[in-house]
């Protein structure tokens, strides 16, 4: 699987880009949207960090350039003639440009068992819900949100007394072990020829 060159996207603390690495799978370049731990992670771990700033864009306002970071994430990771894309923590909604540039090779996780709470706030929403189990999905991500083809799904109990913040974390542990099983089966299928899609982990 050494000529699959995998990009990770990242907005965050880096910990599911450490997990990835952890894991033992090669990381080609990491893209981060804005300034933040991961890209320091990525320094460390000796993986090129790649920083396109959707301030350039418009930032988080408004006026915000959706098509145009889109053209200008997509072009660089042409470029770095990425096969795979790996969402971790990543905090811009992309256009559909992007997924017809990578079709059925973006991979993301979210924090629920798919397709029950979609969303930015899955968690909050499972706590509201009354929800028993809620957990982890792995999935290929389309322009729909938290949409496309399920990989891979853990299970997570939610506890009585739990809060957003306690069982998003024991959620966050699941997907650190999961994401890296189903990204290494991933790359296996795109170094076949075979479809991302097609990729189960029981």
């Amino acid at each position: 699987m050494n000529d699959v060159r995998l990009a990770v996207l990242v907005s965050g603390s880096g910990t599911i880009l450490e997990s990835i690495v952890g894991y033992g799978i090669d990381v080609s370049v990491v893209v981060a949207d804005r300034s933040c731990r991961a890209l320091e992670v990525a320094n460390r771990l000796k993986i090129d960090p790649i920083l396109i700033d959707r301030m350039a864009f418009g930032g988080f306002s408004q006026q915000f350039d959706r098509a145009g970071y889109t053209e200008s994430l997509t072009d660089r990771l042409q470029n770095e003639r990425i096969d795979l894309i790996a969402m971790a923590g990543f905090g811009t909604v992309l256009t559909g440009a992007f997924h017809d540039a990578f079709p059925g090779r973006v991979l993301n996780t979210h924090p629920s068992l798919l397709p029950a709470f979609k969303g930015w706030h899955a968690v909050r929403e499972a706590l509201s819900a009354g929800a028993s189990v809620t957990g982890c999905t792995v999935h290929v991500a389309t322009v729909e949100l938290d949409d496309g083809p399920i990989l891979a799904q853990r299970a997570v109990d939610v506890i009585v007394g739990d809060s957003e913040e306690s069982l998003h974390e024991r959620i966050k542990l699941v997907e650190r072990d999961i994401y890296p099983v189903v990204i290494e089966a991933a790359m296996a299928a795109v170094s076949h020829g075979e479809l991302v899609s097609d990729v189960r982990i029981n």
